[in-house]
């Protein structure tokens, strides 16, 4: 999160923060990724393994897994479904996507320096185990996307070297070439706050779309990669740098090759993207393109992007959408 700051349209920085009136689904109203949780809390993973198995599209595979490896507690029945069915990779591939969280958990979010050596010690170990999982499964099933895209979302915890993380994306885009979370993932990896810089996370961010067909959802890694770079600038000149022509104009061209084109369709976990397109527009100051994204989005706040404003993401969702309303009028 950006410390408590509360940023609002460059013409109406002196506007109230707006009280909350959602919260965030983290499964963004899907009904399969609401079934998996559900059946994560009961322990059941005959039913994950029922709700997993169907679901061919490599995008949808991942986003499923991640409400699966999001849930709370899984580490510690796992080894159950993986005794019980020894010749499935996917429980093995459920395990290492949870461990990935679960080491997360152990960091914590806080800067390295608030960071005990304890807490890295631990962190480290469920990374380990993580990856070892999903190396297992690659070595099992060379084509499963799902455990690839996470060894590429482990590379910033392991602090693999750009090769490395390089030849993991690609093992991915190789199978499936518009993978969504393997891109996002990697663009993180890209941004200067890891192992890139914003020159590095912008030329991945703009030829990813820019090689993508009509319709694709990763017009959005260039919202992303503008927001990073808004992020890692000084009070003052943070919005100073969103209040751009060229930036607006760039934001509206992504989303026509996007999420505004005729062949765009919407997959479960659409929500985060028109988040991240809602927020982008707000932050530029183009309220009327945020509007056409908060009708799409209703009150499916998610907690990307809207995070790195407030803890609380319906804080400034709220906030922006009744100013992208009122522009509207």
């Amino acid at each position: 999160m950006r410390g408590q700051r509360v940023m609002w349209p460059f013409r109406r920085s002196n506007r109230r923060m707006a009280v909350p009136t959602l919260t965030v689904d983290p499964t963004e109203r899907d009904p399969t990724a609401r079934a998996l949780r559900e059946a994560a809390e009961r322990r059941d993973w005959a039913a994950i393994r029922d709700l997993l198995t169907p679901v061919i599209d490599p995008d949808d595979h991942a986003f499923y897994v991640t409400a699966v490896a999001h849930s709370d507690g899984v580490q510690d029945w796992i080894g159950e479904w993986i005794e019980a069915e020894p010749r499935s990779t996917l429980p093995v591939l459920v395990r290492g996507a949870r461990a990935i969280y679960w080491a997360w958990e152990a960091r914590t979010s806080g800067r390295a320096s608030q960071v005990s050596q304890d807490q890295f010690k631990e962190f480290w170990r469920r990374l380990r185990l993580a990856e070892n999982c999903l190396d297992e499964v690659v070595d099992r099933d060379p084509d499963d996307t799902t455990a690839r895209t996470f060894l590429v979302m482990s590379a910033r915890g392991r602090q693999v070297d750009t090769d490395e993380a390089n030849r993991r994306f690609g093992e991915v885009v190789t199978r499936h070439p518009w993978h969504r979370i393997a891109h996002e993932q990697m663009l993180q990896y890209r941004c200067r706050k890891w192992y890139g810089s914003h020159e590095e996370m912008f030329a991945f961010a703009r030829e990813a779309v820019a090689k993508s067909p009509a319709g694709s959802a990763l017009g959005h890694l260039v919202v992303v990669a503008h927001l990073e770079q808004w992020l890692d600038l000084p009070v003052g000149e943070d919005d100073e740098y969103l209040d751009d022509d060229a930036i607006r104009a760039e934001l509206n061209a992504a989303a026509d090759h996007s999420v505004r084109h005729p062949d765009y369709r919407r997959r479960p976990g659409w929500a985060s993207v028109h988040n991240t397109f809602a927020m982008g527009f707000s932050k530029v100051g183009d309220l009327r393109s945020a509007a056409g994204q908060f009708e799409v989005i209703g009150d499916q706040v998610t907690s990307w992007p809207w995070q790195y404003i407030n803890n609380d993401p319906a804080i400034p969702f709220v906030a922006w959408r009744d100013d992208a309303t009122a522009a509207e009028d």
